[in-house]
């Protein structure tokens, strides 16, 4: 049974209830359609930022490919600071890393891996970067930060090759009994046979011989 008397009480509440409602009703609709614009034009921003990345990077890696460092450095600075939320700026940082160190220039190397470190929203872009610096500071014979940077690893699929890199510090220092114990170590999860297994038991070798002589 309908509980209005006539079509003129609903009427009647129909209009009362959108004087009371109507400027939430309109405010919402509005609020709504703002929402899905900015959305999209979120979206449209995120990939057109995404593409602007990709085409710095590539000729970032085109400039260094062509010997061109300081027009590379001044790429590199662009994705660092404009593109920073990117991946494109990560793998640039690396990219300039590997540079600088494959000319023998580590002290313009390891800027780059710390920036990573610190912005990298990859936990493996982090270890990576914290696993070639610590490498850096071996190379260098600074142990000490070697070693501290390996211990602040605890990602469990880097686990094998941060105690590869305590053996290869714990050898360099010739403190045999633990360089042994961390390559023992990083076996652990190992296949036998595969290349780091091989390497691995090579280095452990090497001790054998180190401590006989």
């Amino acid at each position: 049974m309908d509980i209005y008397a006539s079509d003129d009480e609903k009427g009647e509440d129909i209009k009362r209830w959108w004087r009371e409602n109507g400027r939430s009703v309109v405010a919402g609709t509005i609020l709504g359609i703002a929402v899905i614009f900015s959305g999209r034009y979120w979206l449209n921003y995120q990939q057109i930022q995404s593409e602007n990345a990709a085409n710095s990077y590539q000729q970032l890696s085109n400039l260094i490919a062509e010997g061109k460092q300081s027009d590379a450095d001044d790429k590199n600075q662009l994705l660092l600071s404009k593109f920073a939320s990117t991946p494109y700026a990560v793998f640039a940082a690396f990219e300039m890393a590997n540079q600088a160190i494959s000319n023998d220039n580590n002290d313009a190397a390891k800027p780059y891996l710390e920036w990573v470190i610190t912005n990298a929203a990859l936990s493996g872009h982090i270890e990576i970067a914290r696993l070639r610096l610590a490498k850096v500071f071996l190379a260098e014979a600074n142990y000490e930060k070697a070693l501290s940077l390996a211990s602040e690893s605890n990602s469990e699929s880097f686990a094998s090759l941060f105690s590869e890199l305590r053996g290869d510090v714990f050898s360099a220092q010739g403190i045999l009994i633990d360089a042994r114990a961390a390559y023992q170590s990083s076996m652990v999860n190992l296949v036998e046979g595969e290349p780091r297994h091989v390497l691995l038991t090579m280095k452990i070798d090497d001790l054998a011989v180190a401590d006989a002589s």
